[in-house]
């Protein structure tokens, strides 16, 4: 059992005896400072006066918008200043307080990033601004820590979701969920990656989360920035995007929600129920996410001569053979029958109800179907048989579907497209 001995000077204190023995058996006994710069152990203190500051107001003091720095850590020499803040320095510096609270800080060579909720500042790091008479800045080495903070151009910030931080080189990509916008900032500046085919997609997102969360990470495998959107407290449908710099858009949506999103060499991870997972693993079945198998599928629209009403007759698309049409319709309403995956005929009874069944064929390496009518049929209009073929709209929208199972292999799918006749009616 430890005994604790009080000692009548300023900032110290005795630790638990190490050896056991008599009590009076002083090198049983270490005297140790509170502080955690003491840099020894010792069996002994000195007892010449030590000077310190007294604050007559103690209480804690929270500034969102301002940094402070401490004394250095000399890994050559071992000292550690790191908990010492000289109050007769200069040694806070400030940003706009109406730009909102400082949320993430990021070193960059000689820069320090700052996000703030509605505002991305650098601060240069041993170094200050001259101002030439042009008003051109120019860079001079200073010995003070934290120089000038200099903002980027731009009214964005990364709000209150500093989890949404990735990099990649000197990309650093985070959300903006006061603005509805996912933005990357490089030496270029910043700019608003979601307005690459998905600027409404984001703003209508981000107005349905009252309290967002943005996990977002770097995809070292794919090279693209993933973020996960959902709410911290509402049971909303999450949304996880990737986003392609090769190819400059958001070229998928994923089934699983992460926890954390990391890279580590060339792999990829994310962390879900206290577990860490392996993206990518080729040792594991496709679209497998922690635990949990699910169906790929595409989206895509037709909107060819936009002004023109069309009659969609075919749907046609080159992949592999496991895909499957599950819907398709137009802007005027008119609905598509399911048409279901490929079949290889093995006899001729299969080629014969192939012929006629209500699934993919086979020409030239490419997969082709008739599109039937599901739609109650319109004024006027002449209906041949039980049912129309093809579906009028000036646009059409189709979903197609694979289902994955162990052993499904690969399911690529290189491209879609229809053919569609200037509608008449």
């Amino acid at each position: 059992m430890a005994i604790i001995t009080p000692v009548k000077y300023y900032n110290t204190y005795v630790l638990k005896k190490l050896v056991q023995g008599p009590i009076s058996a002083s090198y049983n006994w270490y005297v140790e400072e509170a502080r955690i710069r003491g840099g020894y152990n010792n069996v002994q203190t000195g007892l010449s006066p030590r000077a310190f500051l007294r604050s007559d107001d103690n209480s804690q003091q929270s500034l969102g918008n301002s940094i402070i720095y401490s004394g250095i850590l000399n890994s050559r020499t071992g000292v550690n200043q790191s908990n010492q803040f000289p109050s007769g320095e200069d040694i806070t510096r400030s940003v706009d307080p109406t730009k909102g609270t400082i949320q993430k800080l990021y070193a960059e060579d000689t820069n320090l990033i700052i996000f703030q909720e509605n505002k991305v500042n650098r601060a240069l790091i041993d170094k200050d601004a001259v101002y030439t008479q042009e008003g051109q800045p120019m860079q001079t080495t200073s010995n003070v820590v934290i120089g000038a903070i200099v903002p980027y151009a731009g009214e964005w910030g990364i709000s209150k979701n500093p989890e949404s931080f990735a990099v990649y080189g000197y990309r650093k990509y985070f959300t903006d969920a006061s603005q509805g916008s996912v933005l990357r900032l490089s030496q270029d500046g910043i700019t608003e990656i979601s307005n690459y085919g998905m600027y409404d997609f984001f703003r209508d997102k981000f107005n349905t989360l009252p309290d967002p969360l943005a996990i977002g990470g770097w995809d070292i495998h794919n090279k693209c920035y993933t973020v996960s959107l959902k709410d911290k407290t509402l049971n909303v449908p999450h949304e996880t995007l990737s986003f392609d710099e090769q190819t400059q858009g958001w070229t998928s949506r994923y089934s699983y929600l992460p926890y954390n999103l990391t890279s580590l060499q060339s792999s990829f991870y994310s962390t879900n129920s206290g577990g860490i997972y392996k993206h990518y693993d080729n040792n594991q079945p496709r679209a497998t996410f922690y635990n949990t198998t699910y169906n790929s599928t595409v989206t895509t629209i037709f909107n060819k001569q936009p002004s023109a009403i069309k009659s969609f007759k075919t749907i046609n698309y080159e992949g592999g053979t496991n895909w499957a049409m599950t819907s398709m319709s137009t802007d005027s309403g008119d609905t598509a029958r399911f048409i279901d995956k490929y079949t290889m005929p093995l006899t001729l009874s299969d080629l014969e109800n192939a012929l006629f069944s209500n699934e993919f064929k086979k020409k030239e390496d490419k997969y082709f179907a008739n599109l039937v009518n599901t739609s109650a049929n319109s004024s006027g209009e002449v209906v041949y048989g039980d049912s129309i073929s093809g579906i009028k709209g000036f646009t059409a929208q189709v979903l197609f579907t694979a289902t994955n199972n162990v052993g499904s292999g690969n399911n690529e799918l290189f491209a879609i497209s229809t053919e569609f006749n200037e509608s008449s009616y």
